[in-house]
């Protein structure tokens, strides 16, 4: 047997149940939606304010440090000194046109008159017509740091062609050897010119002491 309930209340009863469990899935809905709206908003929010990645640092910058200058010896050093003090004639610390001449020609540099001219003048700070020992020195340890081995032959030549006529004579050879402590008698200096003597005319010209000094040993 079944009962019908035509009570309004009923219906209101049971209309309102029905009512609350709407309400009750919307409230579910809306709880979802509001998870799901929160993690969406963690989940960009997290894209857009993470940190960016830290930023390498520039590469480094090398500095390239130039090889060091090529420095005199001590023997070179001496040798510019020396040059200097022997044509410093009146000892005043100072050459003129002329003694800077012979002293430039001691060390192997034989210049003319307008580039003996443009050194005083680059370093004559008084214009007195000299140049003092530091700028002769300065100037000459330029040139001799760059000189080439065959300008050291050269300036060897000259030391022996001390009568400046192109050739080591007999008589040159002798004084070398004298000045240098060395013992020969004229038969073994004459038989030293005769070994190197290429042109056979008794003297030794600076074609043939370039060869003998650069010839492989």
């Amino acid at each position: 047997m079944s009962l019908k309930c035509n009570s309004p209340h009923t219906s209101n009863i049971t209309n309102s149940g029905t009512k609350k469990k709407k309400i009750s899935g919307n409230d579910s809905n809306s709880n979802n939606n509001a998870t799901n709206a929160t993690v969406a908003t963690n989940i960009i929010s997290s894209n857009t304010s993470s940190t960016p990645p830290p930023q390498l640092p520039p590469p480094a910058i090398i500095s390239k440090t130039p090889p060091p200058l090529p420095q005199l010896s001590e023997e070179q050093k001496v040798e510019i000194k020396e040059a200097f003090e022997l044509f410093d004639t009146d000892k005043d610390d100072a050459l003129d046109i002329h003694g800077l001449k012979f002293a430039m020609k001691a060390l192997g540099f034989d210049e003319k008159k307008p580039e003996l001219l443009k050194i005083l003048r680059q370093h004559d700070k008084n214009e007195e017509g000299v140049i003092a020992f530091e700028d002769f020195f300065k100037v000459m340890a330029e040139r001799v740091i760059n000189r080439s081995p065959i300008e050291e032959i050269h300036r060897a030549f000259q030391l022996f062609d001390d009568d400046n006529t192109g050739k080591i004579s007999l008589h040159n050879l002798k004084r070398v050897a004298k000045e240098l402590g060395e013992n020969l008698d004229e038969d073994e200096l004459q038989a030293m010119i005769d070994e190197f003597d290429l042109d056979e005319d008794g003297e030794i010209n600076e074609e043939e002491f370039v060869k003998i000094m650069t010839e492989d040993t």
